[in-house]
């Protein structure tokens, strides 16, 4: 496996330290802390995950005119009495359109940071389906000038790590990564591929891949590896012996 590992290290080499050492210091509440009344990345999920002292993930995507939201799926439907994809509305209509089962409109991603304010580590993962990432990317980034708490931003896409470590190397970067049952040949030389464009200071494991050939050599050059979405006490057990912190969900 040597080849691979000099490969990598020069690839994606290991990251500065300083960078991600303040991302590892609390479990995070996956979309904050939802449930009992709390919708999914809402002001209430992230209020009850920083009163817990913990970290909050959430999720981000870009309006028609280039604002960042605040929320998870590409269509409104499932969380919103709304239908049609997030990026066909401008940011004045998204300002308006109310979370189901709660009074709150969908939150903007520079509010969420005003609310944070420096409490806890956030994590913001960029959806970010096709290599055409720059209006978002540029629109996070915008977001987080001037914001001094512990913060990564992630995705699936490698391109979207790839974009900020040319254009903004000082934010902390990850890759999002799922094996997804993908063991055999394919599926190793797509996560190399990714991990080598990406340049992530961190990877984003899935849990129900864990323990992972891929991931232990990761972490063992200098990536800290953090594993979502920990559910229960198994996947907690998994997660100590593998990883550096956790994603979960919990009431």
């Amino acid at each position: 496996m040597w080849p691979l590992s000099l490969l990598d290290s020069a690839l994606a080499p290991a990251p500065v330290l300083k960078r991600v050492a303040r991302l590892a210091g609390a479990p995070y509440a996956h979309r904050g802390l939802h449930g009992r009344g709390r919708i999914e990345n809402s002001r209430a999920a992230f209020e009850a995950a920083i009163a817990r002292g913990h970290g909050i993930e959430l999720d981000v995507q870009v309006s028609a005119d280039g604002f960042p939201f605040v929320f998870h799926d590409y269509e409104l439907g499932r969380l919103t009495d709304e239908q049609g994809p997030v990026a066909d509305r401008g940011a004045a209509e998204l300002r308006t359109i109310r979370l189901k089962g709660s009074e709150e409109t969908i939150p903007e991603l520079s509010e969420i940071l005003g609310l944070v304010a420096s409490r806890v580590p956030v994590l913001v993962e960029l959806k970010a389906p096709d290599r055409e990432v720059a209006v978002l990317c540029l629109a996070v980034l915008r977001a987080l000038e001037g914001y001094r708490g512990p913060v990564g931003i992630m995705s699936f896409n490698p391109e979207v790590s790839r974009w900020f470590a040319a254009h903004a190397p000082r934010v902390a970067r990850g890759l999002v990564v799922t094996e997804n049952g993908r063991r055999q040949l394919r599926g190793p030389v797509e996560r190399l591929l990714a991990l080598w464009r990406a340049r992530p200071d961190f990877l984003a494991y899935d849990v129900r891949d864990l323990p992972s050939r891929f991931a232990r050599r990761a972490r063992g050059r200098g990536l800290p590896v953090f594993t979502w979405t920990v559910r229960n006490a198994r996947q907690a057990k998994t997660a100590r012996a593998n990883a550096d912190q956790i994603i979960y969900e919990a009431a």
